[in-house]
């Protein structure tokens, strides 16, 4: 098998004690499954010193560097940098609150050389009750709205050819981006396959993704979507 040429970003936004170690470890692994790889870090407006924890990270190993927002955008706004960031075939996504291993990116390489989104789905989510049922929710949610079917459209763990997701248009601003992202690219006839991959509790910070103006703008911009179709 032929080693691929992966662009990993990493998602940060406040999270100066667990993007590190995620970063390090994932350089590890593109070190020695990629012929080439980069890594970008998007801070997203981070106010904890994540940002300049990112350039030294950057002037450290070689491959990273680091796009900031000047102010927080949202998740989607993120994921959207990331993507134009981007400069090879593959595209790896993953967050940086240290609740993936990086090391099981190595599962999503051989998938990905016939399925254009290798969507990772998170086995025993380590997340407390609440965040569960509104994922549960949001899952059928999006499968009703928009006819996306797959187990976890949320996860923060995908393997996505470039051709598939870069020219899609995307808007989101928030949650709703993963599920855009896998609507958008199935309509275009894009295949899809779903991973399993281990999910840890999160030993720093506060999760936001099921704060009430998370969830609302989430719904929000599902209708918006909606309406636009």
């Amino acid at each position: 098998m032929t080693k691929p040429e992966i662009s990993a970003f990493v998602l940060v936004h406040d999270e100066r004690e667990s993007f590190p170690g995620t970063v390090e470890v994932l350089h590890a692994v593109l070190s020695e499954a990629c012929a080439r790889f980069e890594i970008v870090v998007v801070d997203d407006g981070s106010r904890d010193g994540s940002g300049e924890l990112a350039e030294a990270l950057a002037l450290r190993l070689p491959g990273v560097r680091a796009v900031h927002h000047p102010v927080n955008r949202g998740y989607g706004a993120g994921v959207r940098t990331g993507i134009a960031e981007s400069r090879y075939g593959l595209i790896f996504l993953i967050d940086g609150d240290g609740q993936f291993d990086p090391r099981e990116l190595k599962g999503l390489i051989a998938p990905a050389e016939t399925s254009d989104l290798v969507v990772g789905w998170r086995i025993d989510r380590a997340d407390g009750a609440h965040r569960r049922l509104t994922g549960w929710c949001w899952n059928k949610a999006v499968a009703l709205a928009l006819g996306v079917r797959v187990r976890d459209v949320n996860c923060a763990f995908k393997l996505m050819r470039a051709s598939a997701v870069k020219d899609l248009g995307l808007t989101s601003s928030g949650a709703l981006i993963s599920a855009e992202i896998l609507s958008k690219a199935a309509r275009r006839g894009a295949t899809i396959v779903e991973v399993p991959v281990r999910h840890y509790p999160r030993r720093y910070g506060k999760p936001s993704g099921a704060s009430p103006d998370v969830v609302a703008v989430a719904f929000w911009e599902l209708l918006r979507m909606l309406l636009r179709r």
